[in-house]
């Protein structure tokens, strides 16, 4: 699985074009992937090659370990574009990066040698919910759980889970990450939803499988041990900007497809009908739509600058930047949303057919939308961050 092909630098601006000109070399591959994949439930392997050939499942990988460790924004207008593209490609594009980002960052030397090898980038899954137990043995944890939702898991060498550890003379809860091999998990077959198809997101299970103390970290108190400012930005803000480039990606090829639409198709019973694109109703939906999208993407941008920058003086992000990052990602979902349903709505019966781009686009940001960190609790934090709540936790 030795396919990544992709050479990055550390310098930020070069990166970004390198992984951005990837975009379009792949757009045709994953376009035709589409339908199949969601038959399949999984990602095609064509769709895997060509993401993984431009290195797009290292954007947030170490640059020692031979990843890009792209920026935010960076990673931001890549999801995006995916998304715009094969939304399931994107999704399992965030978590795939993740995968190999996190414990690339954080796990003991021996652990990164076990699980990267000399020049060698696998290919992960995460699951950040501690839906498993882990009891600690001699050296490392028996581990046993079964955790959902796990993106890109039939095409993963290694799954990282984040796990209780079970120790009898403590009452403080340890959480760590535990990194172990796919061909010891058991994947459960029943990712059968209505959207994101393509991602595969099956259950795992494993049963007191041993997992050496070198293949975990400690969620809470561990350091990156490799990598710069990027493994300091924290939870949400490491991730949030991935659930907003998702859905304004989704939103905007929503919203070109209703314009598209809108310059060609006629409805209505009259024989002289005109063009939707004459109708005010429609007019307006547009226009708004554009202006909402946009200003949702700019807010965005924006605080994930901020926050780069302030990791990158030397700065942890601070409680409240944290919480607006998360809400913004909720905002420009909710945005999403709402933009893809109203153009779904004035396109008319051709749409409800399974093959149908926007009824694929409809399916996939309502599921998207179902993700525990783009919920209503966001803005919820965030209000009680503004009126003087103590200790309010950004993903409570």
């Amino acid at each position: 699985m030795d396919t990544n092909s992709q050479t990055f630098t550390t310098d930020r601006i070069e990166n970004r074009k390198v992984l951005l000109a990837g975009i379009d070399r792949i757009r045709e591959v994953l376009l035709s992937q589409c339908e199949a994949e969601e038959v399949a439930a999984t990602l095609s392997s064509e769709t895997v090659d060509s993401l993984s050939n431009n290195g797009f499942l290292t954007m947030k990988l170490p640059a020692v370990l031979g990843g890009a460790e792209a920026d935010p924004i960076t990673q931001f207008e890549v999801l995006e574009g995916l998304a715009g593209i094969n939304a399931a490609a994107s999704w399992c594009t965030m978590v795939g990066a993740t995968a190999l980002g996190l414990p690339g960052a954080f796990l003991p030397d021996a652990g990164v040698a076990e699980m990267f090898g000399p020049g060698h980038i696998p290919r992960g899954a995460i699951c950040i919910m501690p839906a498993g137990v882990a009891r600690p043995v001699d050296g490392g944890y028996l581990v046993s759980g079964r955790w959902s939702f796990a993106s890109g898991i039939r095409h993963s060498e290694w799954i990282t889970a984040l796990s209780s550890v079970v120790r009898v003379s403590e009452t403080v809860q340890e959480l760590r990450m535990m990194v172990f091999r796919t061909a010891i998990a058991k994947i459960h077959d029943n990712w059968r939803v209505m959207g994101l198809k393509g991602t595969g997101s099956c259950d795992f299970s494993v049963a007191d499988i041993y997992v050496p103390e070198t293949m975990s970290w400690n969620i809470a108190t561990d350091k990156p041990r490799r990598g710069g400012a990027l493994y300091y930005l924290g939870i949400p803000a490491f991730v949030a900007n991935e659930h907003a480039a998702f859905a304004c990606g989704v939103g905007r090829r929503a919203l070109d497809i209703l314009i598209e639409l809108a310059e060609s198709k006629k409805r209505g019973y009259s024989v002289d009908n005109k063009n939707l694109g004459n109708k005010g109703t429609v007019q307006s939906l547009i226009g708004r739509s554009e202006i909402t999208l946009r200003a949702a993407r700019a807010l965005t941008i924006e605080l994930n600058e901020r926050a780069w920058n302030e990791v990158c003086r030397g700065n942890l992000v601070p409680t409240r930047l944290q919480s607006e990052l998360r809400s913004a990602a909720t905002y420009c979902t909710e945005v999403a949303t709402t933009i893809t349903t109203q153009a779904f709505r004035c396109a008319g019966a051709s749409v409800v057919y399974e093959h149908d781009t926007l009824q694929r686009c409809l399916r996939d940001i309502n599921v998207a939308a179902q993700h525990l960190l783009v919920s209503e609790n966001s803005f919820e934090n965030l209000g009680k961050i503004t009126l003087g709540f103590p200790n309010v936790n950004p993903m409570g």
